[in-house]
């Protein structure tokens, strides 16, 4: 459960010390400004990337944490927390991840506010596109978490869920997550790929490292792959789950069965 609250905890301080770091060195490094500006100084887009992401660490923090004490822990740590070594990769393997997928936003941060463009079409469509995501998720674990009350107080039986939006597709929050970070990449794109501060091939092809990086961790590796395997060992044999894959998508609602 501490793993899940020291990730929250880096995407909220890391975006704390971009958003002020040209401030924070001029107060305590040159001494050229005696107290940090106040927020209002910041433009537009840096508040609302550093908000949207602020809400959504805070948020998927406390969701998974409140989720392991209610459970008594967390299973994915039992034979990890035993092996140092292998729990240090883990710690650093999630450091890393804070760094790649928040880059959009950092980088935005550390670019001075009068270099910012102003907020256009497709940063509308950006910000639009991070707020439905969020939404999309937070129903789709809240109508999760539900289905466990339910089936915990005995009012089904249903050995997984398969209604609201897991009718959808089979991980509709990794869905809404993915639709969050590339939100979050369109929204600072205008910024980090005009050049008037960072070189843009460099700052435009880091930012995308934080979409590919979200789909390709949830789809390929750590999140679809392991519980799609643990679904086909749990139900091995059962027709209504063998239904399930066959009739609702793995990942987007319009994408493939496999």
């Amino acid at each position: 459960m501490f793993f899940d609250f020291g990730g929250a905890l880096g995407f909220l301080s890391t975006t704390f010390v971009s958003l002020y770091y040209p401030s924070l060195r001029a107060v305590y490094w040159d001494k050229t400004l005696t107290q940090l500006p106040p927020i209002t100084s910041f433009a537009t887009r840096q508040l609302l990337l550093s908000g949207a992401l602020g809400i959504w660490s805070a948020r998927l923090g406390s969701f998974l944490f409140a989720r392991a004490l209610r459970a008594g822990g967390d299973s994915r740590f039992d034979q990890i927390k035993k092996d140092p070594v292998h729990f240090s990769k883990m710690w650093f393997g999630q450091a890393t991840w804070v760094f790649l997928v928040g880059l959009p936003v950092y980088m935005a941060n550390i670019t001075p506010a009068n270099l910012h463009a102003p907020l256009g079409a497709r940063d509308f469509a950006s910000l639009s596109l991070v707020a439905l995501s969020f939404g999309f998720e937070i129903i789709a674990d809240a109508q999760k978490s539900a289905w466990r009350r339910a089936k915990k107080e005995k009012k089904h039986d249903e050995k997984f869920i398969s209604s609201g939006l897991w009718a959808l597709s089979r991980h509709p929050n990794y869905v809404g997550e993915i639709g969050i970070w590339t939100g979050m990449f369109g929204l600072a794109s205008s910024s980090l790929w005009s050049g008037n501060f960072l070189p843009p091939k460099t700052a435009g092809v880091l930012s995308t490292l934080s979409p590919l990086l979200t789909y390709l961790l949830l789809r390929k590796v750590s999140g679809v792959p392991p519980l799609e395997k643990a679904g086909d060992k749990k139900f091995a044999g059962d027709a209504k789950w063998e239904e399930y894959k066959k009739t609702v998508p793995v990942f987007f609602p319009w994408g493939g069965y496999r």
